[in-house]
């Protein structure tokens, strides 16, 4: 929601069967998954000054089968803000099957895609299988890392005109060892790979305090 304006384990291939009757393993983590919770930090620098906040964010709902899951995030130092400000987001999980890693809508490109991925260390060793057929016979299921992206849906405490936007959407990367996450925010229209940065808050879904926020 920004203002307007590491060696990896290569994954496995398919080899010698008909792609079109194979279907992907979904993506396995035990730390992904609802009442999950994390904080860090979004740097929305810009040219003209460097900023950062402090974000919160939290897995309301996972399906890892059908590659989908959404949560809240909330940014608590908002220069423009009087209060911290939460969004509703939904998103889609790339494992080959539900989602690739191009996607398709939101104003991005396949250029687009590969720069934001590229932007992962751990992306590196998928991205020749994926410029060779689009990563359709990419294995991920025990990849280390799973890859997202997170498009905000609406403002759940402040109105459309707080000064922020949602239009862009996020590129993310998460680390099944620790549950940290990595992720860059793309929007034409909003300064270039703003990166949010987190890490798992608790050790066990729940027990993470946010402030009481009705979703609708």
């Amino acid at each position: 929601m920004p203002v307007r304006v590491v060696e990896t384990t290569s994954p496995s291939h398919s080899s010698g069967q008909d792609l079109s009757s194979a279907q992907p393993s979904p993506p396995s983590c035990s730390l992904l998954c609802a009442g999950r919770s994390f904080c860090g930090t979004q740097n929305v620098s810009s040219l003209q000054k460097d900023e950062a906040w402090k974000v919160n964010v939290r897995i309301q709902g996972c399906d890892i089968e059908h590659g989908f899951l959404c949560g809240t995030m909330e940014a608590l130092n908002v220069p423009l803000a009087d209060t911290p400000v939460v969004t509703f987001w939904e998103g889609e999980i790339v494992d080959a099957k539900n989602h690739t890693f191009f996607t398709g809508k939101w104003e991005a490109t396949p250029e687009d895609d590969i720069r934001h991925w590229s932007k992962f260390p751990s992306f590196t060793p998928l991205l020749s299988q994926i410029e060779d057929d689009g990563g359709k016979s990419l294995d991920l299921s025990n990849y280390p890392y799973i890859f997202m992206r997170w498009k905000e849906q609406y403002f759940v405490n402040v109105g459309a005109d707080c000064g922020l936007t949602i239009a862009g959407f996020y590129y993310v990367c998460f680390s099944c060892t620790d549950g940290s996450i990595s992720g860059f925010y793309y929007d034409p229209n909003s300064s270039p790979f703003q990166k949010l940065e987190l890490k798992c808050m608790n050790a066990k879904p729940g027990g993470f305090s946010f402030s009481s926020y009705e979703l609708v």
